[in-house]
């Protein structure tokens, strides 16, 4: 019995036209084909499984296809150099692992074995995988050599970690940085190899595994794999079950139960969640993900290409989005992002996803009390009506006085003795402050049933006393420096 070949061997892209979500690249290197400008170094940049060893390879295939005189940007895929090209064991096409061949001795190897022509194709390759890892002196002793090497030679070096690698080895090679492929492309490509494999399966199940590879096909392949090593159809309650990601629907429940301001319900889904064998670190990663595209979806609407959601779900998630302020919102991200940090390793992870739940479903009784103040102040300013809390607590919560200007000396003005002085004008009688007006019982108890000066008035300790209408005949005058004014 022959042995299994794994999806993401058995359907690696053989030409540049097959290249999934790495158009780009492929269309400026086919350019560079075309008109005759083959560099003699490339370097693949990005994060696995996107890629780069697949590229490596069609552009080896390119430059080496036997059934043509020249470089070619179709390779015929069926000659000898093609074949052996793709299973990575061509004579004239080398390929380093940079992790395990790290040492100078390697790459003076490399050297010397590059003055020699290939054997049967056109150009001799190196291709240095996971470049980065190579040691200092290796890259001094590659660059001679990467810099002018003989025609016969060319460099392809790929890695993860660019910024490991010398500016003296990157500026001696053409960059190429491979992107993310998007979830929509891959849930495609899944879908399109499940075809080929005539397997039945969801979309909602496979764009729940695209999304799960975040951004590697690579990723997406091998769970691909997991699941049908295990039954003949791809459903979600498979994907769910593998990957120990919570349902959709139920962490849409939850977060409608937190829009709702139903505490009990949304620590209802969370047991249930928990009880289906769902980590909480799924959970609070599940609640990231949802209420960043509620933000999304707030701002840039529902059909925006940055909500990385099925059709089915962009409605509800919108709906969601309606029932909460963006700042809201906005402020629910940065709680659950900041949450995903504090659950690793504590022991008391379960009580602090709790805690949060508790805090995004009843936000309106967790009050700042800055924003109180900023409240208070902006409804002075703009109601018409200012309320003075007789409490010590209250008039340190009082913005200090700038002592920005202070006073000017009476030297600092030059005397002028030839001019007669100016007549003292009578100096104002002092003004005395407006008798406070005692309130009674009922007053005081009627303006204390208000919400928001009951919550004041119990975070400081203090009482109205006073109320004084702003006097409508006089304009506002300017905030004095003093506070004793």
């Amino acid at each position: 019995m022959a042995g299994y070949l794994v999806l993401a061997r058995k359907y690696r892209s053989e030409t540049f036209d097959q290249v999934v979500g790495q158009e780009p690249i492929a269309q400026t290197l086919t350019n560079a084909i075309t008109s005759g400008r083959i560099a003699h170094a490339y370097l693949f940049t990005g994060t696995r499984g996107i890629g780069k060893t697949t590229m490596a390879r069609i552009l080896a295939k390119a430059l080496n296809c036997l059934s043509t005189d020249e470089p070619t940007t179709q390779p015929c895929n069926k000659c000898d150099a093609c074949i052996s090209i793709a299973r990575g064991d061509d004579v004239d096409v080398v390929e380093i692992d940079g992790a395990s061949n790290r040492g100078i001795d390697e790459i003076r190897e490399l050297r010397a074995n590059a003055i020699f022509r290939p054997s049967r194709c056109r150009f001799k390759i190196y291709y240095i995988d996971e470049v980065h890892m190579l040691t200092k002196e290796a890259f001094n002793a590659l660059l001679k050599t990467l810099e002018e090497p003989p025609e016969h030679v060319k460099f392809i070096f790929s890695t993860t970690e660019s910024e490991k690698i010398p500016a003296t080895i990157l500026s001696r090679c053409q960059r190429f940085d491979f992107r993310n492929i998007s979830t929509r492309l891959i849930a495609d490509h899944l879908a399109h190899l499940c075809k080929l494999e005539k397997v039945q399966a969801d979309d909602e199940a496979l764009f729940r595994v695209a999304r799960s590879a975040a951004g590697s096909m690579r990723d997406a392949l091998s769970l691909l794999d997991q699941l049908l090593a295990g039954q003949e159809q791809v459903t979600e309650d498979a994907v769910v079950r593998i990957l120990g990601t919570p349902p959709d629907q139920r962490t849409l429940a939850m977060v409608g139960a937190i829009a709702d301001g139903n505490v009990a319900t949304a620590l209802i889904e969370l047991d249930g969640m928990l009880s289906s064998g769902v980590g909480l670190a799924s959970v609070v990663a599940a609640l990231a993900d949802t209420f960043r595209n509620m933000m999304l979806s707030a701002t840039c609407g529902a059909d925006s290409e940055l909500i990385e959601l099925p059709d089915t779900q962009r409605q509800a998630v919108a709906e969601l989005a309606g029932k909460i302020s963006l700042p809201a919102i906005v402020q629910a991200v940065a709680i659950i992002q900041k949450l995903a940090f504090t659950v690793r390793g504590s022991s008391v992870a379960r009580g602090l996803v709790e805690a949060s739940i508790v805090r995004l479903a009843a936000a309106d009784k967790f009050v700042d009390p800055a924003s109180l103040i900023d409240r208070l102040q902006t409804l002075a300013g703009a109601g018409g009506s200012s309320g003075a809390m007789g409490s010590p607590q209250a008039s340190r919560a009082r913005p200090a006085p700038s002592p920005r200007q202070p006073a000017r000396p009476q030297s600092a003005r030059p005397a002028q003795a030839a001019a007669p002085a100016a007549p003292a004008k009578p100096a104002a009688p002092p003004t005395a402050p407006p008798p406070v007006n005692n309130l009674s019982t009922a007053e005081k108890q009627q303006i204390h049933n208000d919400p928001n000066v009951r919550e004041v008035a119990d975070l400081f300790g203090g009482e109205v006393v006073d109320i004084r209408p702003k006097p409508i005949d006089q304009p506002a005058t300017p905030k004095s420096d003093n506070p004793g004014q």
